[in-house]
């Protein structure tokens, strides 16, 4: 349950805020929010699907916002605030909340921020942060306790990098990103040369960069190239746990799952949809619109809008057409050999 710290709405507010229309008390007050199965009284929820609709008439929340085709009648128990989505509704209002609670300002004892780097108009730098030589953060960015910015490195605006994030050299980060914590942007990739004498280091020499509203989940790696820039490309969205190798070039507004792996070199393009626990090999190209299932294993290319499963990662309706007959595999394999038993008997005779 998420607590308004002693600020306190009325339905018609909230109903300004998402265009909303009330059915019930305008001035039905508000001061927390609850899940909609344990609703407390003085609390807003949300009901955006139908198969939620009985929590119309047992939720203890005073003030419901609920998708428009669900509502049946003209009065209930609670403040009703119509709308025509109640989930993106409740996702802007989540959004203006949290704008009203305010940015931290300024640099906090104890962050170290050298004399040729720049922070901008209305940042933020955490107690413990080391801020490198001419590093730059862009105006209203967050950058929490202990977090670690590597020379050269060039933060956007409005950014938020949470503690125990480590940004080395020279990583270019866009606008209106998230680093969740403990994600190291701009490690060494992996690049190792065999000899007689054993692997020898190959220097990466490239860097990450990061393009605008990206968001990065809690410890994730992301390598910088060998030579040019691991790419992470506008508005994707990565999960937790994800190792992604050197120049990676990941297009426009993916997004992948937890525990997912990407090789290097391998060129992913825009809006494809990667579930968790996926292994990519590197030096391949994955196309647009696709969409591979969990713990798949992609080893070649794949084209626009296919959709992937398994490992090695096959067409999706092949795959499941072929599981089907894999769990059926024993009474097949028995039928087979009374088929080959009666053949003989016959051959005998």
């Amino acid at each position: 349950m998420l607590s308004l710290q002693n600020m306190e709405f009325t339905a018609s507010q909230i109903a300004s805020f998402i265009d909303g229309k009330i059915i019930g008390d305008d001035n039905a007050l508000i001061t927390g929010v609850s899940p909609i199965e344990s609703g407390e009284t003085g609390h807003l929820s949300f009901i955006a699907q139908e198969r939620f609709s009985h929590y119309l008439d047992t939720s203890n929340c005073s003030v419901l916002i609920v998708s428009e085709n669900i509502l049946t009648k003209n009065n209930y128990t609670q403040t009703i605030i119509s709308v025509k989505d109640a989930y993106l509704s409740f996702q802007v209002l989540m959004n203006l909340y949290q704008e009203m609670q305010g940015r931290k300002e300024g640099v906090e004892d104890g962050a170290s921020i050298h004399d040729t780097a720049v922070v901008g108009d209305k940042a933020y730098v955490g107690a413990f942060t080391y801020v490198s030589e001419k590093a730059k953060i862009g105006e209203g960015s967050q950058i929490y306790p202990q977090v670690y910015i590597g020379k050269g490195v060039k933060i956007g605006k409005n950014c938020k990098i949470d503690s125990g994030a480590r940004i080395y050299d020279y990583c270019i980060i866009g606008d209106n990103c998230i680093i969740h914590s403990n994600t190291v942007i701009g490690g060494d990739g992996f690049g190792f040369q065999p000899t007689a004498d054993g692997f020898k280091k190959i220097p990466q020499l490239g860097n990450v960069i990061i393009e605008d509203d990206v968001e990065i989940g809690s410890n994730c790696s992301i390598d910088r190239a060998t030579i040019g820039s691991t790419i992470i490309g506008k508005g994707t969205k990565i999960d937790n746990l994800i190792q992604i190798a050197h120049n990676v070039k990941i297009g426009q507004n993916n997004v992948i799952a937890s525990q997912t792996g990407i090789a290097g070199s391998t060129i992913i393009g825009d809006w494809n949809q990667i579930g968790g626990q996926v292994g990519i090999v590197g030096h391949i190209k994955i196309g647009n619109q696709v969409k591979i299932q969990a713990q798949s294993g992609v080893t070649s290319n794949v084209n626009d809008r296919e959709t992937l499963y398994g490992s090695p990662a096959i067409s999706y309706n092949d795959y499941l057409r072929s599981y089907v007959h894999f769990r059926n595999l024993p009474e097949l394999v028995k039928r087979i050999n009374n088929l080959e038993n009666n053949s003989k008997d016959h051959t005998n005779e």
